[in-house]
């Protein structure tokens, strides 16, 4: 490819070119026993940049170039092919290799993909759903190279225009094409930069276990690599004791994960031993137990900052690490260039930007159970890491003013520290009082006979909610239903407290860890009618 333009339009596959220019012979990558330098990821990205120009040539058509999906695992190939789709102006379309037919069809078909890089297992899947998939022209089973070098589409494709397509783990319904550009993977970057002490520099060896589909571990960590120059090493099958195996190797100086991982960390005896080289330790994607977060500061001496974010903001909006003191249980504040609201029911703004907002009637009686600080509000945000709107035609993405609503709901204490409460539709109202589950999740976790808990919104024919949990058992311990509600109703207000608790055997998670309450909710029977002494009219107790 020709050298680069004066002045291209911001493109993170162009700071692979700079590192391999600023340190060629430093590693770019682990994996395995394999180490790929700087100058070898640059090179092996062109190639890739110019067989995927070829490849899809001729399918390029309408407003957007060819959409190229990767469904593949933690390996240098997916690297090389998401960088390089990048480098020739293509949109990438990262795709969990664990999806089943059907979900693997929907993402296929919906972004109208006409080149495939898959395992052999996708590859066979898309086999026999051809028929379905009309726009799909090419399958392969790693990056092709090759091609006719040309202009340097760096020229044409960059900052504004689009990058990736990021679809949502379907959660909270069907998954839908997050359309990111450029621009918003490169402002997160800057945006984490902006926090002091750096969280990753180009002297740091970054952990890359997380699955690199997704928006936290493509961008928070392999973009992290990619924007430093600095080291990443790629785990393929995020194994705990593999893990602080090549952490101890590799010498890893920045942990990025998410609870489950930091989880079995704190329980491995050699975990101290094996961190011992860690600078920071950043979890994310699911809430983090404070628990959880004070086993594995015990053990490896090392603390737990928390972030969060949403693949449709690039994807981190707050941290535990802008402001001095990471308290328990929160999700930190805003980072630099984020703007956030906490937005009432009512459309009035709680706080704003890290300040509370007057109460226009300071003399209304406060019913909240979110203690000093603001009352729960949904987090709504604008900055320039947000994306453009769901695939195709940019549906439910930001307003004219540029703020988008989150849909996850919060609260400021009084020193404008976040506290995440829930997702706004998985909200309960029993007799019209909001009942949050992660709360009542949280008082189930302390329960030592309770390994991980789900609680759901039930229909009542008299609160018209009641609240129902769904239990998987520690292992080696016995307790049972009448137990977890005794427990329950000694700490929690009463109109929270389930009606009723199932044990299962496991609950259904998503690749990186989240509960599938969709799953659960449509195998959801209508609650119980409760007894006749159940007093559910009861005005909230402040607990």
């Amino acid at each position: 490819m020709q050298d680069l333009p004066a002045d291209p339009p911001p493109n993170l596959a162009d700071r692979v070119r700079r590192a391999a220019l600023d340190h060629g012979d430093r590693p770019a990558l682990y994996w395995r026993d394999r180490r790929v330098s700087w100058s070898e990821l640059d090179a092996a990205v062109t190639a890739a940049a110019y067989g995927l120009a070829a490849a899809v040539a001729a399918t390029e058509s309408g407003a957007q170039p060819p959409r190229v999906a990767i469904a593949l695992p933690n390996t240098p190939d997916f690297v090389i092919g998401w960088l390089g789709a990048l480098r020739a102006g293509l949109i990438a379309v990262p795709v969990n290799p664990a999806f089943t037919a059907p979900e693997l069809r929907h993402v296929l078909a919906d972004s109208g993909a006409s080149l495939l890089i898959g395992t052999e297992r996708v590859r066979g899947l898309v086999a026999e759903a051809a028929a379905d998939l009309p726009a799909l022209t090419a399958v392969h089973e790693t990056p092709p190279t090759g091609g006719q070098p040309g202009p340097d589409p760096r020229a044409r494709r960059g900052g504004d225009d689009l990058a990736v397509l990021l679809y949502t783990s379907g959660t909270a319904g069907r998954p839908k094409g997050a359309m990111l550009s450029h621009r918003a993977l490169l402002a997160n970057q800057e945006q984490v930069d902006a926090i002091e002490p750096p969280v990753v520099g180009p002297d740091d060896t970054v952990l890359l276990a997380l699955p690199l589909f997704h928006a936290y571990g493509l961008n928070s960590a392999l973009g992290a690599v990619v924007h430093h120059g600095a080291t990443g090493v790629l785990l393929d099958e995020p194994d705990p004791t593999a893990a602080l195996a090549e952490i101890a190797r590799h010498r890893v100086s920045v942990l990025v994960g998410v609870p489950s991982m930091f989880l079995a960390w704190a329980d491995a005896p050699a975990a101290r031993a094996a961190t011992a080289s860690v600078r920071v330790a950043v979890c994310g994607a699911a809430p983090l137990e404070p628990a959880v977060a004070a086993r594995f500061t015990e053990v490896t001496g090392h603390s737990v900052h928390v972030g969060y974010g949403l693949t449709e903001t690039a994807p981190v909006l707050t941290s535990t690490l802008v402001g001095p003191v990471a308290k328990a249980g929160s999700i930190g504040r805003p980072l630099p260039g984020v703007h956030l609201r906490l937005v009432g029911p009512d459309s009035v703004d709680l706080w704003r930007d890290g300040q509370t907002v007057p109460d226009d009637d300071p003399d209304e009686l406060d019913i909240s159970d979110a203690g000093p600080g603001t009352d729960p509000g949904q987090i709504v945000v604008r900055g320039p890491n947000l994306f453009d709107g769901y695939w195709p035609d940019g549906r439910d993405g930001p307003d004219a003013d540029g703020w988008w609503g989150t849909r996850d709901i919060a609260y400021a204490d009084a020193d404008g520290d976040l506290f995440l409460v829930d997702r706004l539709g998985d909200l309960i109202l029993v007799n019209g009082f909001n009942v949050y589950p992660h709360e009542v999740e949280l008082v189930l976790a302390g329960h030592p006979g309770v390994a991980e808990s789900a609680v759901l919104g039930v229909p009542h024919p008299r609160t018209g909610e009641t609240v129902r949990a769904y239990v998987v058992p520690a292992p080696g311990r016995s307790v049972s239903g009448e137990e977890l509600l005794a427990h329950c109703a000694r700490n929690l207000a009463r109109f929270k407290c389930p009606t009723a608790v199932e044990f299962v055997d496991a609950l259904p998670h998503s690749a990186i860890g989240k509960v599938r309450k969709t799953q659960l909710r449509s195998a959801t029977p209508a609650g119980p009618p409760a007894p006749a002494d159940d007093a559910r009219t009861e005005v909230p107790d402040g607990h």
